[in-house]
């Protein structure tokens, strides 16, 4: 549901996979975002409107993704597929993250646009921030991307890890991205990548604040000295 952007970038890649695809949008002009030799149905109409998800073939959908601009259109339209008619798959756009933490909650995995893209810009306006990529919904167990403080510059992987809590997955260095082990050693300007729980974050948090703090500290020893 939602032929925008998104809508028809699903669409084609869909399609590309061998998938059957059917697009609904109650703007039959957002159509024409869709790839040309696109052949899947093309339904004109509101996707939390039963007949019409049944025109697209809800009944014998394998998933189903609620991405229109309006997040309380996706959240009745997947709530619809999933509920009564049990697709599934199922995933929402939602723009608000209040909202979507708390569909989360209710077991509709949603993709927050807003929130994820807020959390990518502070990661690099603030490196002190822990942006999180993914958290599953009982809100256990994120993913996270940490820069690594310049004073762990030298450390191996092992070091930032907690049997349990926290485990390094991948690192990206100088934009690309690998999986490493645990005597990788860690290098300036590394953004690490870590599956941890709640403890292992909150255990993870202090230290890197304490890192940026004497980080800084150092930087201003040298301008109080020129004093």
């Amino acid at each position: 549901m939602g032929c925008g952007r998104v809508g028809s970038e699903l669409a084609a890649r869909l399609e590309s996979g061998e998938h059957s695809v059917s697009v609904i949008d109650k703007n039959p002009t957002a159509f024409r975002m869709l790839r040309y030799q696109f052949k899947g149905q093309k339904i004109e109409g509101y996707g939390f409107d039963e007949d019409i998800l049944r025109e697209a073939g809800i009944e014998r959908a394998e998933a189903f993704a609620a991405v229109s601009s309006g997040d309380n259109s996706n959240i009745v339209a997947a709530r619809l597929a999933r509920e009564k008619f049990e697709v599934p798959l199922v995933v929402a756009r939602i723009y608000d993250p209040r909202r979507a933490e708390i569909y989360q909650r209710l077991g509709i995995p949603t993709v927050a646009t807003v929130k994820w893209t807020t959390d990518q810009v502070m990661r690099v306006l603030i490196p002190d921030q822990i942006a999180s990529d993914w958290r599953d919904p009982t809100a256990d167990i994120a993913l996270v991307t940490l820069i690594l403080p310049d004073e762990w510059a030298g450390w191996k992987v092992e070091e930032l890890e907690a049997d349990g809590h926290r485990r390094v997955v991948g690192v990206t260095r100088t934009g690309h991205a690998r999986i490493v082990g645990p005597h990788t050693m860690l290098q300036e300007g590394d953004q690490v990548h870590l599956a941890v729980d709640e403890d292992g974050l909150q255990e993870l948090r202090p230290r890197v604040l304490a890192a940026r703090r004497e980080s800084r500290g150092q930087l201003d020893e040298p301008r109080e000295a020129n004093r």
